[in-house]
């Protein structure tokens, strides 16, 4: 749910309440600006700002595993990167932080559901973590990034599997004797240039798990990944 228009004040206490460092009210305007609120003015939209933070971002953690996995080779290190910084993840971050009711969307993108879409909830992280590097600076970027994205880099240094969810799953279904996932499309939105798909993955006429993502590969490697999230939920409680 939306929150009221703020003034620049009212914003920044917001962010601040989030634990987000941000002290220039108009740059964290933008960074919560979707390009759907600003059709005549791209320019006034985080995507500059979220191509600016998606490098940051790959920087900062690339550097972290790089620093405390001594032991794995690239492509190892890459395929940890890949699972911390995938749109999934950082949506997650940002729902974490309580920022979707700061966005400012268009009314059609509010209407197709736009404040739970998950690539557009990560851009918007993104777009923050560019912020934080432009105004404060590199540490409180880095700080923020290892902090905000601690459940996913902690998954990371303690699972010896990183291979994709969708291999994973596939898996674990052939080793405890259940049929092999299925899945279905079973939602699409947006322009015919930016779809986003929403995905479910079905084991014993269940389903497991849903996801979202930009493509339907995407959206169905997210379904796998929460669908595995349960499986290890209900393992652990027996």
């Amino acid at each position: 749910m939306a929150l009221p228009k703020l003034s620049d004040e009212q914003l920044l206490d917001a962010a601040r309440e989030r634990g987000i460092p941000i002290l220039d009210a108009k740059l964290l305007r933008q960074a919560l600006t979707h390009k759907s609120s600003v059709p005549e003015h791209p320019l006034d939209s985080n995507e500059r700002l979220e191509f600016l933070g998606d490098a940051v971002l790959s920087h900062v953690i690339a550097r972290y595993l790089f620093e405390t996995l001594p032991g794995h080779n690239e492509g190892s290190l890459a395929k940890a990167r890949a699972i911390i910084v995938c749109k999934s993840a950082l949506a997650d971050a940002s729902t974490r932080l309580n920022v979707t009711p700061l966005l400012v969307l268009g009314a059609t993108e509010e209407a197709m559901g736009g404040r739970s879409r998950a690539s557009l909830i990560a851009d918007a992280y993104e777009a923050l973590v560019a912020v934080i590097a432009i105004t404060r600076s590199w540490q409180h970027a880095s700080d923020f990034i290892l902090t905000t994205l601690a459940p996913e880099i902690e998954y990371v240094k303690t699972t010896a599997d990183w291979r994709d969810p969708k291999t994973t799953l596939q898996e674990w279904c052939q080793a405890s004797g259940r049929p092999l996932p299925a899945y279905q499309i079973v939602n699409e939105f947006g322009r015919p240039h930016d779809r986003t798909f929403t995905a479910e993955v079905i084991i014993d006429e269940c389903v497991l798990g849903s996801g979202c993502g930009k493509s339907k590969k995407e959206a169905q490697q997210a379904a796998a990944e929460k669908a595995l999230e349960a499986i290890a939920k209900k393992e652990r409680r027996g």
